[in-house]
Protein backbone atom coordinates (compact mmCIF):
# COMPACT_ATOMS: atom_id res chain seq x y z
CA UNK A 1 0.00 0.00 0.00
CA UNK A 2 1.46 3.32 -0.60
CA UNK A 3 1.59 6.26 1.15
CA UNK A 4 -0.23 8.96 -0.84
CA UNK A 5 0.34 12.57 -0.11
CA UNK A 6 -0.09 16.25 -2.25
CA UNK A 7 2.20 18.96 -3.11
CA UNK A 8 -0.17 22.11 -3.36
CA UNK A 9 1.92 25.10 -4.89
CA UNK A 10 0.68 28.63 -3.80
CA UNK A 11 2.36 31.91 -4.98
CA UNK A 12 1.88 34.55 -2.28
CA UNK A 13 1.68 38.34 -3.09
CA UNK A 14 0.75 41.39 -1.36
CA UNK A 15 -2.00 44.08 -2.76
CA UNK A 16 -3.08 47.32 -1.41
CA UNK A 17 -1.57 50.49 -1.31
CA UNK A 18 -1.65 52.08 1.87
CA UNK A 19 -2.54 48.75 4.33
CA UNK A 20 -0.96 45.78 2.94
CA UNK A 21 -2.79 42.71 2.66
CA UNK A 22 -1.62 39.04 1.67
CA UNK A 23 -3.09 36.98 -0.56
CA UNK A 24 -2.51 33.59 -1.79
CA UNK A 25 -3.14 32.37 -5.23
CA UNK A 26 -3.27 28.18 -5.24
CA UNK A 27 -1.46 26.96 -8.42
CA UNK A 28 -2.17 23.44 -8.75
CA UNK A 29 -2.22 20.96 -6.67
CA UNK A 30 0.03 17.21 -7.28
CA UNK A 31 -0.87 13.84 -6.37
CA UNK A 32 1.62 11.34 -5.24
CA UNK A 33 0.92 7.70 -4.71
CA UNK A 34 3.58 6.80 -3.25
CA UNK A 35 6.25 7.41 -1.01
CA UNK A 36 4.54 10.65 0.63
CA UNK A 37 5.90 10.19 4.10
CA UNK A 38 8.57 12.89 4.88
CA UNK A 39 11.65 11.20 4.33
CA UNK A 40 10.21 9.92 0.93
CA UNK A 41 9.90 12.01 -2.15
CA UNK A 42 9.26 15.35 -0.06
CA UNK A 43 13.08 14.57 1.03
CA UNK A 44 13.83 14.92 -2.10
CA UNK A 45 11.96 17.45 -3.31
CA UNK A 46 12.84 20.03 -0.35
CA UNK A 47 17.08 19.07 -1.65
CA UNK A 48 16.06 19.72 -5.12
CA UNK A 49 14.40 23.13 -4.32
CA UNK A 50 17.16 24.01 -2.29
CA UNK A 51 19.66 23.80 -5.09
CA UNK A 52 17.39 26.49 -6.81
CA UNK A 53 16.30 30.14 -6.73
CA UNK A 54 13.00 31.96 -7.69
CA UNK A 55 13.38 34.74 -9.63
CA UNK A 56 11.26 36.94 -11.97
CA UNK A 57 13.10 36.85 -15.21
CA UNK A 58 16.45 35.28 -16.02
CA UNK A 59 19.65 35.21 -17.92
CA UNK A 60 20.50 32.71 -20.88
CA UNK A 61 23.64 31.97 -18.37
CA UNK A 62 21.70 30.85 -15.64
CA UNK A 63 24.08 28.18 -14.15
CA UNK A 64 21.69 27.15 -11.20
CA UNK A 65 18.57 25.83 -11.10
CA UNK A 66 15.54 28.52 -11.54
CA UNK A 67 11.82 28.95 -10.92
CA UNK A 68 10.52 32.28 -12.94
CA UNK A 69 8.17 32.17 -10.89
CA UNK A 70 5.50 30.22 -9.51
CA UNK A 71 4.11 28.83 -12.13
CA UNK A 72 7.45 27.52 -13.37
CA UNK A 73 8.54 26.11 -10.23
CA UNK A 74 5.09 24.25 -10.45
CA UNK A 75 5.34 23.01 -14.01
CA UNK A 76 9.26 22.16 -13.59
CA UNK A 77 8.65 19.82 -10.21
CA UNK A 78 5.79 18.44 -12.18
CA UNK A 79 8.31 17.34 -14.72
CA UNK A 80 10.63 16.04 -12.44
CA UNK A 81 8.11 13.96 -10.77
CA UNK A 82 6.82 12.16 -13.72
CA UNK A 83 9.71 11.62 -14.95
CA UNK A 84 8.34 9.77 -18.28
CA UNK A 85 6.58 7.47 -15.61
CA UNK A 86 2.82 6.15 -16.21
CA UNK A 87 0.68 6.45 -13.27
CA UNK A 88 1.93 7.51 -9.18
CA UNK A 89 1.85 11.37 -9.99
CA UNK A 90 -1.12 13.03 -11.44
CA UNK A 91 -2.67 16.62 -11.12
CA UNK A 92 -5.69 17.00 -9.55
CA UNK A 93 -8.20 19.96 -8.70
CA UNK A 94 -7.02 21.92 -6.03
CA UNK A 95 -11.00 21.02 -4.36
CA UNK A 96 -9.49 17.26 -3.96
CA UNK A 97 -7.28 18.61 -1.35
CA UNK A 98 -7.02 15.89 1.26
CA UNK A 99 -9.41 13.48 -0.03
CA UNK A 100 -8.12 11.25 -1.77
CA UNK A 101 -6.89 9.40 1.06
CA UNK A 102 -3.46 11.04 1.75
CA UNK A 103 -1.25 10.87 4.50
CA UNK A 104 0.37 13.82 3.82
CA UNK A 105 -0.23 17.18 2.78
CA UNK A 106 2.55 19.30 1.03
CA UNK A 107 2.44 23.31 0.84
CA UNK A 108 5.35 24.66 -1.53
CA UNK A 109 4.71 28.62 -1.39
CA UNK A 110 6.61 30.97 -3.07
CA UNK A 111 6.99 34.63 -1.39
CA UNK A 112 6.64 37.73 -2.83
CA UNK A 113 10.43 38.24 -2.11
CA UNK A 114 11.30 34.99 -4.01
CA UNK A 115 11.61 32.89 -1.53
CA UNK A 116 10.60 29.37 -0.76
CA UNK A 117 8.44 28.15 2.37
CA UNK A 118 7.67 24.24 2.68
CA UNK A 119 5.16 23.14 5.23
CA UNK A 120 4.24 19.87 5.88
CA UNK A 121 1.04 18.18 7.42
CA UNK A 122 0.14 15.09 8.88
CA UNK A 123 -3.74 14.72 6.81
CA UNK A 124 -5.63 13.41 10.42
CA UNK A 125 -8.91 14.93 11.86
CA UNK A 126 -6.89 18.18 12.60
CA UNK A 127 -4.18 18.54 9.80
CA UNK A 128 -1.24 18.37 11.93
CA UNK A 129 1.50 20.73 11.49
CA UNK A 130 4.70 18.11 11.47
CA UNK A 131 7.04 21.61 9.53
CA UNK A 132 7.22 24.95 8.54
CA UNK A 133 10.13 26.37 7.01
CA UNK A 134 12.81 26.86 4.05
CA UNK A 135 13.41 23.62 2.15
CA UNK A 136 17.03 23.58 3.46
CA UNK A 137 15.67 23.15 6.71
CA UNK A 138 12.99 20.10 6.02
CA UNK A 139 16.43 18.89 4.58
CA UNK A 140 18.62 18.83 7.99
CA UNK A 141 15.40 17.98 10.30
CA UNK A 142 13.94 14.81 7.87
CA UNK A 143 18.07 13.77 6.53
CA UNK A 144 18.73 13.71 9.92
CA UNK A 145 15.82 11.68 11.12
CA UNK A 146 16.54 9.19 7.85
CA UNK A 147 20.01 8.28 9.79
CA UNK A 148 18.95 8.17 13.24
CA UNK A 149 16.59 4.69 11.55
CA UNK A 150 18.80 3.26 10.04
Amino acid sequence: MGTRSTYRIIEEYSTGKKVKKVKQNEICLIYRQYDGYPTGHPLETAEWLSTGKVVNGYGANEKKLVFNGAGCLAAQLIWKLKAGETGNTYVQSLSSRGNSWEDYLYDIIVKEDYSIEFVCYENDTTKTELFRGTPSEFVKKYKKEEVEKE
